[in-house]
């Protein structure tokens, strides 16, 4: 399973990143805004799960079916 956090470490991306380290799962940080204004993003975080994207709420609800 590949999971990219796409982020600015505004306090989103931050309890997104807590949230991910606290389940334990493996993931990488793309924080170049730039790019990410590109793909055609308008918020962060945004998380990307083996090519699926999802906002902060759905990446949490992800997140939380992850831990139960």
């Amino acid at each position: 399973m590949k999971v990219t956090l796409f982020g600015n470490h505004c306090p989103l991306c931050i309890v997104l990143t807590k949230k991910l380290d606290e389940t334990g799962i493996t993931y990488e940080v793309f924080d170049d805004v730039d790019e990410m204004i590109e793909m055609g993003m308008t918020t962060v975080p945004m998380l990307e799960v083996d090519g699926k994207i999802m906002n902060y709420a759905e990446a949490m609800k992800w997140i939380k079916k992850r831990k139960d």
